[in-house]
């Protein structure tokens, strides 16, 4: 499997959005601060996140979330609940 992933860093409230094939070891690597677009906004929590047995169909949708807002917004709303905490 293949994830698109969206993490919360609890410094800053902002999100990150990316895609990995296990998403265990990349959510650890953030909190590590081996990622360096995270590593000074840690501690990040995964707040959501989609599976794909294509690993293509993964970075199709974490490349239009970040280059379109409207379908941000639209996943935002849907996930409005796990954004507040």
């Amino acid at each position: 499997m293949f994830y698109l992933y969206i993490l919360k860093s609890d410094r800053d409230n902002h999100l990150y959005i990316g895609s990995t094939k296990d998403l265990t070891r990349r959510l650890k690597e953030h909190n590590n601060g081996v990622v360096f677009s995270t590593k000074n906004r840690r501690p990040l929590k995964l707040v959501y996140y989609e599976a794909y047995s294509v690993e293509s169909e993964a970075r199709k949708r974490e490349h239009n979330l970040k280059l379109r807002a409207n379908a941000l917004n639209q996943l935002k709303i849907r996930i409005r609940g796990s954004l507040k905490h």
